[in-house]
């Protein structure tokens, strides 16, 4: 089986609102998501397995090997249920891509899921003063509910979204589901942490869906969160030896 997704914890929820972030340019989404995730408590619900995952292991805080995994998390927050879709790694290649978000896609169908938010970054050539954040979705009244402070004018503005932060977004709109993509600008270089970026998307979210965070709590986690993203993206970018041009999105 290509795809095994575990429930860890039993957990009813109506109509949630899926946050996808997971690595990509800057770590963008990643960085923005684990940060809700600590920072809300949320509770881990389902754990995802692949044999289309990197083939490695990662070494745990207690000398013990761990498999790649994407997890989803839950919170309710304001009486709104979310569902938060994590982890250290994408799937290897398109084709896994493609089949990872109609998974998820199912899952979300089967819980009634209301809205999916995919986040990510934007790659430039330097490291921007001020990061820009950009919307784009599946139609166009989930886009005019997160433009405040958002750039959604970006038809020629920027390049194609990789990965699971658009393929989920554009699979969504095949299935008439409400979703919608978020960016901010980051500098390109791989060993690049958009922190700043991520916080950009942060502001977002906290006005649009009142997830009530202390966002300045972002910098005094800025130096575990570099050490851990930096390890892993390592590790990674040497099995896979992936190269991305600075005009990709993800």
């Amino acid at each position: 089986m290509n795809w095994k997704i575990n429930q860890i914890n039993k957990v009813n929820v109506k109509n949630p609102i899926l946050i996808e972030g997971l690595p990509g340019i800057g770590n963008v989404g990643k960085i923005a998501v684990d940060f809700i995730i600590d920072s809300l408590k949320a509770k881990k619900v389902f754990e995802i397995t692949s044999y289309n995952f990197p083939h490695c292991v990662f070494v745990n805080e207690d000398n013990l090997v761990e498999l790649p995994t994407i997890e989803i998390f839950h919170k309710k927050v304001g009486g709104k249920d979310f569902l938060f879709l994590a982890g250290d790694i994408q799937p290897l290649d398109e084709r896994s891509c493609y089949e990872f978000c109609d998974n998820i896609l199912d899952l979300f169908e089967q819980v009634k899921g209301k809205e999916i938010i995919t986040l990510g970054g934007v790659a430039l050539d330097r490291i921007p003063k001020q990061a820009r954040v950009y919307c784009t979705g599946t139609n166009p009244k989930i886009i005019k509910r997160y433009q405040t402070n958002v750039v959604n004018n970006i038809y020629g503005v920027i390049g194609p979204i990789i990965g699971v932060s658009g393929l989920l977004t554009g699979l969504a709109k095949r299935r008439n589901l409400d979703a919608v993509t978020i960016l901010a600008e980051t500098f390109g270089h791989p060993t690049y942490l958009g922190v700043k970026s991520a916080k950009e998307i942060l502001k977002v979210l906290n006005n649009k869906l009142g997830l009530h965070l202390n966002i300045e709590l972002l910098d005094k986690e800025v130096s575990e969160i570099e050490k851990e993203i930096a390890e892993k993206t390592n590790k990674i970018s040497k099995i896979t030896k992936t190269k991305r041009d600075v005009s990709y999105i993800g």
